[in-house]
C-alpha cells in the first residue's frame, strides 16, 4: 500500500501521517467531502475498505442492482463541467454504470491519490492533549487528523440470519450487499432467495430469468410499484443537461428532494372518481412518484393510506395469477408508504413461472441450513445455490462496527445504547471534532442532493475555524437535546412510527434492536436546511468553540 504522496506506509501500528482531516469512506459522501476540503487547501486521507470507489455501488454488485431515483437526479451538482461531460444511459442506471460513474468523478478530480484503500478503520479515538484524531486500520496502519469526518453510509453493513448451519451448506452462498466481483454463477442451478426488501425484489427479478429454479423465502412481503425504467436517447439526454439547474433547485424544495412533489390535495378532497384516476396515473409513472408524490395526507391518515393500500393490493393480484401466491404477496401488517418501498419491473410477474416458488417464513420457518439447502419446518430443500437478501445493520451499524471513542475516552457505541442522540445529524457531544455526513438524525431521501449539503456545511464549518485560529469544536448537549426533542416531534404523526423497518431501528438479527427506535429526521428537507443554515449564519455560536 502507497501513500498518497507515493512512498510506502509504515506497518505494526506506527503513525504514519497527519492530516488536517480523516475521513471514513470513499462512496458518493467521502468522495465528494474529500474534494471540497482539498479545494479548500486542507490535506486529506480518505480510507476505504473496498480495493475500489462508489461505496454502496462497490459492494452492492448483486444481480438487478439499480438506482430507485431518477439517475439525473442522483448524480453529483457540484461541477458544471462533470454534468455537461457524464451522459446517463438509462432512467435508474444499473449497478456496473453507477460504478463507471464514481470512478469517473474520482479520476477526473484526481482524488484516488488521496484514498488509502483495501484498508478498514478498526478504531478512532480522540485525542484530547492536542485535539485530534488518532485513527488505526485493521492493516496496522495509525494516522493523525485535527478532524474526523465518517463517509460510512446508511445501508452499509449487511446483517446474516441467525439460522444454524450457514456455513455448512456446501455450495455458493452470499449476502447481496457483499457480492463478489466473479459473480456467482446460478445460471441453470436450483437457487433460495431469503428476503424480499428492495435488494431481494432486485436480485430475484433477474435470478429468475436463468435458474433452473428459483425458491424464494420472504417473511414479510413488501408493497413493491412499477419502477418504469427506460433507457435515455442523445437528445433526451441533451434535454436534461439543458435543464439542470432547474432541476437541482426542484430537488432542494421537495420534501425529501426527488423530483417528485407531494401533491397539495387531501385524499378525501377529490372524488372517488378523480383519486382513482390519480392512483393510476402515479402507478403508470416513473421511479418514487407513487410514494413521494400522493396525496398530502396518504403517510399520516390511516383511513386515506388504507384506500392507497388497497389500490395496490389491486393491482397485485391482477397481476399475480394464483389468488394464494397473490394474498402471500400483500403486506398485511403495514400500510403502503410506511416502509421504503421497493421498485421493481415484472417482480410480481415472477410467480407465475413455473419455475419459481414462494415460501413463507411465517407459516414454514427456516429451523437451520444444511449442507445440501435449507430445512424449514416442514419441508427440506435442495439448492446449490444460496442468496442472502437479508438487509442490513442500518444507520447506526457502521458506527458500531468501529471503537469510536471521543472525550474522556466514551465509546460511542455505549453512548447511543437507547438510540442515537445528534445535533442536525451532523455532530455528536463529547465527540469534539468529528462530523457525520447522513448520520443518525439527517435529511434523507435522495441522498446524495442531502450528501451535498452535508459536506458543504461540513466544510465551511472546518474553514470558519481555521479562518478564525479555533482547534476545537463539539456540540453541547443542550444542543443535542434541543435537536432529538425536534425529530422526536417532527416523527409523531407519521404512520411508519408504528412499522418495525430499518427506519424505525429495527432489525431482529441485530442485538439491541429489538426496540423502536427514531434514526432519521422526517421533517421536509428546506426546513432541515434552513436550520443547518440558522447555525452557519449565527458563526456557529450555539456550539462550543476553542
Amino acid at each position: 500500500m502507497t501513500d498518497h504522496d507515493g512512498t510506502k506506509n509504515k506497518k505494526n501500528g506506527q503513525l504514519n501521517k497527519t492530516y488536517d482531516a480523516i475521513v471514513i469512506g470513499a462512496g458518493m459522501s467521502g468522495l465528494y467531502q474529500l474534494y471540497k476540503l482539498r479545494c479548500l487547501g486542507f490535506s486529506v486521507l480518505v480510507i476505504e475498505a473496498g480495493s475500489g470507489v462508489g461505496g454502496t455501488w462497490y459492494w452492492n454488485r448483486y444481480p438487478g442492482a439499480r438506482f430507485d431515483s431518477e439517475s439525473y437526479s442522483y448524480g453529483y451538482s457540484f461541477s458544471k463541467e462533470l454534468l455537461e461531460e457524464w451522459d446517463w444511459k438509462e432512467h435508474f442506471s444499473g449497478q456496473p454504470e453507477v460504478e463507471k460513474y464514481c470512478n469517473y468523478v474520482a479520476d477526473k478530480f484526481d482524488l484516488k491519490k488521496d484514498i488509502c484503500f483495501s484498508s478498514r478503520v478498526s478504531f478512532a479515538h480522540y485525542e484530547k492533549s492536542n485535539n485530534s484524531w488518532s485513527v488505526g486500520t485493521d492493516t496496522g496502519e495509525q494516522f493523525s487528523a485535527q478532524f474526523l469526518i465518517t463517509a460510512i453510509g446508511l445501508l452499509s453493513t449487511p446483517t446474516m440470519p441467525k439460522f444454524d448451519g450457514i456455513h455448512d451448506f456446501q455450495g455458493a452462498w452470499c449476502h447481496t450487499g457483499l457480492w463478489p466481483k466473479e459473480g456467482i454463477d446460478y445460471h441453470n442451478k436450483r437457487v433460495a432467495v431469503i428476503g424480499t426488501g428492495a435488494s431481494g425484489v432486485q436480485a430475484i427479478q433477474d435470478i429468475s430469468k436463468t435458474a433452473k429454479s428459483l425458491t424464494v423465502f420472504q417473511r414479510r412481503p413488501n408493497w413493491c410499484t412499477p419502477l418504469h425504467n427506460g433507457p435515455i436517447s442523445k437528445k433526451e439526454m441533451d434535454k436534461i443537461k439543458a435543464g439542470y439547474p432547474e432541476l437541482f433547485d426542484h430537488c432542494k424544495k421537495t420534501a425529501a428532494c426527488f423530483i417528485h412533489t407531494i401533491d397539495p390535495r387531501g385524499t378525501f378532497e377529490v372524488s372517488q372518481e378523480e383519486r382513482l384516476a390519480f392512483y393510476e396515473s402515479l402507478y403508470a409513472g416513473q421511479g418514487f412518484g407513487i410514494w413521494q408524490g400522493n396525496f398530502r395526507d396518504m403517510l399520516t391518515d390511516e383511513g386515506a393510506n388504507k384506500l392507497m393500500s388497497d389500490f395496490v393490493a389491486k393491482k397485485i393480484r391482477e397481476r399475480v395469477n394464483n389468488p394464494a401466491t397473490a394474498e402471500m404477496l400483500i403486506p398485511k401488517d403495514h400500510g403502503f408508504g410506511t416502509r421504503r418501498v421497493p421498485q421493481e419491473t415484472f417482480y410480481y410477474e415472477v410467480y407465475n413461472k413455473p419455475h419459481v416458488k414462494l415460501i413463507s417464513m411465517l407459516d414454514d420457518p427456516i429451523q437451520k441450513i444444511t449442507k445440501d439447502g435449507i430445512k424449514t419446518h416442514s419441508n427440506e430443500f435442495q439448492f446449490d445455490v444460496i442468496i442472502y437478501a437479508t438487509g442490513f445493520d442500518a444507520v447506526t451499524g457502521a458506527f458500531s462496527r468501529i471503537d469510536i471513542r471521543g472525550e474522556n475516552d466514551i465509546p460511542l457505541k455505549s453512548k447511543w445504547t437507547k438510540g442515537p442522540r445528534t445535533f442536525l445529524g451532523m455532530m455528536v457531544d463529547e465527540f469534539p471534532n468529528m462530523f457525520m455526513i447522513l448520520g443518525p438524525h439527517a435529511a434523507l431521501g435522495n441522498n446524495p442532493r442531502s450528501i451535498e449539503h452535508n459536506v458543504e456545511w461540513i466544510s465551511d464549518f472546518i474553514n470558519y475555524m481555521r479562518t478564525n485560529h479555533l482547534t476545537r469544536a463539539e456540540s453541547p448537549p443542550s444542543a443535542v437535546d434541543e435537536w432529538h426533542e425536534l425529530v422526536s416531534g417532527k416523527a409523531e404523526s407519521l404512520l411508519s412510527n408504528d412499522v418495525d423497518s430499518w427506519m424505525t431501528g429495527i432489525n431482529l438479527n441485530v442485538e439491541g434492536k429489538q426496540t423502536r427506535t427514531i434514526v432519521r429526521y422526517t421533517g421536509t428537507a428546506p426546513e432541515y436546511r434552513a436550520r443547518c443554515d440558522e447555525v452557519a449564519s449565527n458563526n456557529f455560536r450555539e456550539l462550543n468553540l476553542y
